[in-house]
């Protein structure tokens, strides 16, 4: 069971003067073997392209602590934040009950989930007015071990914990995911006994939802993260492809670039699956943290605009139609939902009406994406279309690979480094400074005189 992609709206023989040229592409195209052949090379390093094969003993380890979780906590709450929190909200909404946190236990199966992804005070609160300490478990991942948010929140709870039990019962209450060696919270685990999980190196975190950032997460709610992983080899095979017409995350970033430097600097992704919604806020992260980046002078990125179907249809497509020609529109479609949900007969004979009785749900959100696309088409915007066969643990490692590695193509065809992260670096060096971090002081000198200067 294969998702699929359909590019054909991408081009200017289907949306007109504002899509790609065939003889353009075909150009781009002639050049993709060096992209194969970079991306190769950089296997060792961007080793999240090998989280599919080697994790066999991992999965193991996994796969007992979250069954010890399982049978003892009503609550697994994450500490993290990016891809530490991203990837585990998209793939419990994709995979889970959409409600799972309101189901009674014995439906669940497994304790509720709480991704906490903020350092709102409010939020903090209000998270332990709904849950109970001795009935939770605490995961906090952080591979830099100094990630200021996810820091504070692990203060916050460590403190909640011993005051109510004690350094020697921490260990059955606090979970760590984070380096094997570098950072703060990798003392922390050692000082206390933590079960502690390892991110590899060469796994940055807006790639971490197939090793142990995501995957305890996932199976704690009962996931299987094997198929995931079976899922996301099959796609890293596809994608390795020479042929570039076979090969869909090459497909998928030649074409996103080429859209890119044709004007289409916004990328709506755009669901038709609640539960696929929140794989726009993980890509979102991806997409802008990788190829949001500056070369000298030059400037590259794409803004991701997270999108909803058929909700936004009632709120964005009036724009995607009639607006600008500055966006490309990605629509994830499913086949075959978990559900069947048939439409009652009216209760009167209204026409406008009772045309919906005896149809579906399904097929009317089917029908709905396949309007909007055409509407978007015929209104000359470049679009594409990724189907799910159905919403599974195997399509969804499908969907992160391909993402994953249409990302890393993009990176290579603009020449950037789809790994760092410059900007977010900057940020969090000022919030270092302006708390009073050691080491920190030249930073603060410098908000200083630019707060000093725009006072003027």
């Amino acid at each position: 069971m294969r998702i699929s992609i359909d590019y054909t709206n991408m081009f200017s023989s289907a949306v007109g003067a504002h899509g790609i040229d065939r003889a353009e592409f075909a150009s781009r195209a002639a050049a993709a073997s060096g992209y194969i052949a970079s991306l190769r090379a950089k296997r060792d390093t961007i080793r999240w392209r090998d989280l599919p094969y080697n994790q066999a003993g991992i999965v193991k380890e996994i796969k007992a602590v979250a069954e010890d979780v399982r049978s003892r906590a009503e609550s697994f709450v994450v500490l993290g934040i990016g891809g530490s929190a991203l990837g585990p909200i998209a793939v419990q909404q994709a995979l889970n009950h959409p409600r799972w946190n309101e189901l009674p236990r014995e439906k669940r199966n497994g304790p509720k989930l709480y991704v906490e992804d903020n350092i709102d005070p409010e939020r903090m609160a209000a998270l332990f007015d709904v849950i109970d300490p001795e009935t939770t478990v605490f995961n906090v991942i952080t591979k830099s071990g100094s990630t200021s948010e996810t820091m504070a929140q692990l203060l916050t709870v460590m403190r909640t914990l011993l005051d109510l039990y004690g350094e020697e019962k921490l260990k059955d209450r606090l979970i760590a995911t984070t380096d094997r060696e570098k950072g703060n919270l990798i003392g922390i685990a050692r000082k206390y006994g933590l079960t502690t999980f390892y991110v590899p190196e060469g796994v940055g975190g807006r790639f971490s939802e197939l090793c142990p950032v995501g995957l305890l997460p996932a199976a704690v709610c009962g996931v299987d993260i094997e198929e995931m992983l079976n899922g996301a080899a099959l796609m890293d095979e596809l994608c390795d492809s020479d042929e570039v017409e076979k090969n869909p995350a090459l497909m998928y970033a030649l074409l996103e670039t080429c859209a890119m430097e044709n004007g289409a600097n916004i990328g709506v992704m755009m669901p038709y699956a609640d539960s696929l919604k929140y794989f726009s806020d993980w890509y979102a992260q991806l997409w802008a943290e990788s190829l949001g980046k500056k070369a000298g002078e030059a400037r590259f990125g794409q803004t991701p605009v997270k999108a909803l179907g058929v909700t936004d249809q009632h709120s964005q497509v009036q724009l995607y139609t009639d607006g600008p020609f500055d966006k490309t529109v990605t629509f994830l479609g499913v086949e075959r939902y978990r559900n069947e949900f048939t439409i009652p007969h009216a209760v009167d004979e209204n026409p406008n009406v009772a045309f919906l009785s005896g149809h579906s749900f399904n097929e009317l959100i089917s029908a709905e994406r396949r309007a909007t696309e055409h509407a978007v088409t015929v209104s000359g915007h470049m679009n594409k279309t990724i189907i799910l066969p159905e919403v599974n643990a195997s399509t969804v490692g499908q969907l992160i690979m391909l993402l994953e590695l249409a990302t890393a193509y993009a990176g290579e065809i603009l020449g950037i480094n789809a790994y760092d992260q410059p900007g977010v670096e900057e940020g969090k060096n000022m919030t270092y400074a302006l708390l009073g971090k050691k080491g920190y002081e030249a930073k603060l000198e410098e908000i200083k005189e630019n707060a000093d200067r725009l006072t003027v």
